[in-house]
């Protein structure tokens, strides 16, 4: 995530200088695009960065916004989290070891986890005002729309296993 961060910043200072010498519109999609790009993952490092540092993973699991209700386990169940939460990555697997962490521990990190991607989630729609100096409404609603979907997939994978953590807690 860092490489690609620090990748499209670049990118997008090259370009804008690069349309600036030579103002092609190709140029100008380019710098914005590696612009939306660099927006992404940096906010997504600052969030989860700042959320560390203020939480370090010590968060309240009892508190009811992370209760996850039967309706709720159901949803997941018809949505099939179980078979495709595989594929997605963990930004650092060390937080979630059971041999490294208690099983408290680890509900806490799986909370913290789970406010970082909410957060992601509603700040993925920021670059939609970027449209009024750019135009393109559409793209940035459907890549702001995108990306707060495939946030909203690690919250899904949050709270569907938090219940099986919380039962062996619980034991």
């Amino acid at each position: 995530m860092k490489i690609i961060a620090g990748v499209s910043v670049l990118l997008t200072a090259v370009l804008t200088i690069v349309y600036k010498i030579k103002p092609f519109g190709f140029v100008l999609s380019g710098a914005i695009t590696a612009g939306t790009v660099s927006y992404h993952f940096l906010m997504r490092l600052l969030v989860g960065g700042i959320l560390n540092l203020a939480l370090k993973n010590k968060v309240d699991y009892n508190k009811k916004w992370f209760k996850v209700s039967k309706t709720e386990q159901k949803l997941y169940t018809v949505l099939r989290v179980k078979s495709w939460k595989k594929f997605f990555p963990t930004y650092d697997k060390n937080v979630f070891d059971k041999t490294k962490h208690s099983w408290g521990e680890i509900a806490g990190a799986m909370c913290q986890s789970e406010l970082v991607h909410e957060i992601i989630v509603v700040l993925s729609f920021l670059p939609i005002f970027a449209s009024r100096w750019f135009g393109s409404t559409l793209v940035f609603v459907l890549t702001s729309a995108f990306a707060a979907l495939f946030d909203l997939t690690f919250v899904m994978i949050q709270r569907y296993n938090r219940p099986r953590v919380m039962k062996i807690l619980n034991t």
